[in-house]
């Protein structure tokens, strides 16, 4: 059993929400919903990408802020493009530099994992100019980082 495990507090789509998070990583699946006395989802468990989660139907009292955002290693453009798309419909909030808000409120930030590479190249102005494009972007977009890191 994983000793830290993120608990999430949702109004009333603890459900619905890991259902749709579990759509979106191939390592995830639901695990166990358990219901109070009136049957109604109380509580529900699932993993993303092998890591552990709870969540909770608490109701509409505490909301999720960009204090607490799940940041989300992407190997690809096209995975980038697929996470930014899925999380920002149907409601979801685009952000700046890979920032975004779903339709449930919770933050995350999508970031192609060659941004590290790129801001850690021992040539500072090469990094100053990837984030310099950088601050430009909401999604991140792959090619324009490398425009940026080879001058153009």
């Amino acid at each position: 059993m994983q000793k830290i495990i993120p608990y999430l507090w949702f109004d009333n789509q603890a459900e619905e929400a890991a259902n749709f998070y579990t759509s979106l990583f191939k390592n995830s699946k639901m695990g166990t919903v358990s219901r109070g006395p009136d049957g109604a989802v109380f509580m529900v468990t699932f993993q993303l990408e092998g890591q552990e989660y709870m969540a909770l139907n608490g109701g509409p009292r505490f909301q999720f802020t960009e204090a607490i955002s799940f940041f989300v290693n992407c190997e690809t453009q096209a995975e980038v493009d697929h996470l930014w798309n899925s999380l920002t419909a149907n409601g979801g909030e685009e952000s700046q530099c890979g920032w975004l808000k779903d339709k449930y409120g919770l933050w995350w930030q999508i970031i192609p994992t060659i941004l590290g590479e790129l801001m850690q190249d021992e040539d500072g102005a090469k990094a100053q100019q990837v984030m310099a494009a950088l601050l430009q972007m909401k999604k991140i977009e792959v090619a324009e980082l490398l425009r940026a890191y080879e001058g153009g």
